[in-house]
């Protein structure tokens, strides 16, 4: 690679973004503007020029926003929490409680279904 980066070094334009995350331009600078984790290089032309850790961001936006049904403001402080690692399980025990957490979750579920069904058979 030129002048020793790597291809994890890589830079994109905002048109190449567009089209890897099938996002309209126009929605990619306005992302741009409301989330601060967002925030692509300029060149000294003002051309924008998105990493692969950028990309990453825009994916996990475009989640949280269009699969999750956040807000902006939602998904920006998720982003946050994420970004500096609150809300995920710090410790093996915290996994634990979470995934106990799941299942007792789950297995009510399952009950509630097999009196449904018990109930129409």
């Amino acid at each position: 690679m030129k002048n020793g980066k790597s291809a994890n070094d890589r830079y994109y334009q905002i048109s190449e973004v567009s089209r890897q995350t099938d996002l309209p331009v126009h929605l990619l600078r306005q992302w741009e503007a409301k989330f601060p984790q967002l925030r692509p290089k300029r060149s000294r032309t003002n051309r924008r020029y998105y990493t692969s850790g950028d990309i990453d961001v825009i994916r996990r936006i475009n989640y949280l926003l269009y699969h999750e049904k956040m807000t902006i403001e939602g998904a920006r402080l998720r982003l946050a929490q994420e970004i500096h690692g609150r809300g995920k399980p710090q410790t093996n025990q915290e996994v634990v409680d979470v995934l106990d957490k799941i299942e007792a979750e789950i297995r009510g579920m399952l009950s509630l279904i097999d009196r449904a069904r018990e109930e129409e058979g």
